[in-house]
């Protein structure tokens, strides 16, 4: 796929696309309607970064980047759609401010130096999730504030079949980023592992972030 060298960025608090997750959104205001129409009418693309703790507007340096694979646009103008995570990029210099923030980007790929031990720790983080889900763990699906109607959490993640379906994931870079974007409630903790791209320092972090997180 052909990425764009530059995209529009949509800044939300407390909100973090992951590769692979699904994203809901509900799309109001005129300068981010307008980066819908832009993103339809082009590449389908659409880049979401969390706004720093503490200054409006201004977006975190790693975002990230995703497909918009439903849009429902209604007659007062505003929209919801569902984003598919795909990459995380960086965010570089912004291009334009008006009618919305667009920023030069750069493809952040993953690290993985030795695949035994990141395949050692996601059966371990499988393990701790299972255990989490049985004690009663909530799910979040990262963006509470922002749901699409019809779209609630898919009831299998609070029960055995969502284990046994991270157990066929053979990646686990994916593993470790459908668990992020899952179960994790803590914003910053969130963006710190959108921020991580060892793979195994990743799984590290969250082991210890569920570890930590009793329910």
């Amino acid at each position: 796929m052909r990425w764009p060298a530059e995209i529009g960025v949509m800044v939300l608090p407390n909100v973090i696309l992951f590769p692979q997750a699904f994203l809901p959104l509900y799309v109001f205001e005129p300068r981010y309607r307008s980066m819908l129409e832009r993103a339809l009418e082009t590449h389908r693309l659409f880049c979401v970064a969390m706004q720093r703790p503490g200054r409006r507007g201004s977006p975190t340096n790693v975002a990230g980047l995703g497909v918009i694979r439903a849009a429902r646009r209604h007659p007062d103008g505003t929209a919801h759609m569902i984003l598919q995570g795909l990459v995380r990029v960086a965010l570089g210099d912004a291009v334009r401010y008006r009618p919305y923030r667009t920023h030069r980007i750069r493809l952040l790929p993953s690290q993985l130096a030795n695949v035994a031990k990141a395949d050692a720790l996601a059966a371990r983080l499988i393990e701790l999730v299972a255990n989490r889900l049985q004690e009663g763990a909530s799910v979040g699906f990262g963006s509470p504030e922002v749901p699409v109607p019809g779209t609630e959490p898919d009831p299998a993640w609070a029960s055995q079949p969502a284990v046994e379906f991270l157990a066929h994931v053979t990646n686990p870079e994916q593993i470790a980023d459908l668990v992020s974007w899952a179960l994790l409630s803590s914003p910053g903790q969130r963006q710190l592992l959108l921020e991580t791209l060892d793979v195994e320092t990743r799984l590290r972090r969250l082991i210890n972030f569920l570890a930590d997180d009793k329910p």
